[in-house]
Order: C-alpha cells, then sequence, then structure tokens
C-alpha cells in the first residue's frame, strides 16, 4: 500500500506540473491531451487506492460513526 501512495503521490505531481505548464501557456486543461492522460492515471491510482481501503476496512462501520 504504501508503494501504491509513493506512486499516486509521484503521478499527481506530474499532474500538477503538467497543469501549471498548461495554463502557462493558455491552453485549457480540458484542451490539453497530456493532462487528460495524466488525470486518467491519477483517477485510476485513487480507485485502486480507495478499494484497498474498503477491502481492509471492517464491514457494517463508516468512517463517520465516531460521531
Amino acid at each position: 500500500m504504501s508503494r501504491l501512495l509513493d506512486l499516486l503521490e509521484e503521478e499527481r505531481r506530474k499532474l500538477n506540473q503538467l497543469g501549471e505548464a498548461s495554463l502557462k501557456q493558455a491552453i485549457p486543461l480540458w484542451d490539453n491531451p497530456e493532462v487528460q492522460e495524466q488525470s486518467r492515471r491519477v483517477d485510476e491510482l485513487l480507485a485502486r487506492v480507495s478499494e484497498i481501503k474498503s477491502e481492509t476496512q471492517p464491514r457494517g462501520t463508516m468512517m463517520s460513526e465516531s460521531t
């Protein structure tokens, strides 16, 4: 899980760098295929992390039950 989180953080950094470069060039993020592809990578990793977390969380418990 730690390796996956490290990879996610690295891919997020890449996405941020691509986004900043795109905006500096006045290219909308939705019109930049590199940004869109990197965003999909980040989304896929986030989905994997979420899936792993839901598998390890005990059934019948919710994070908001602490109130």
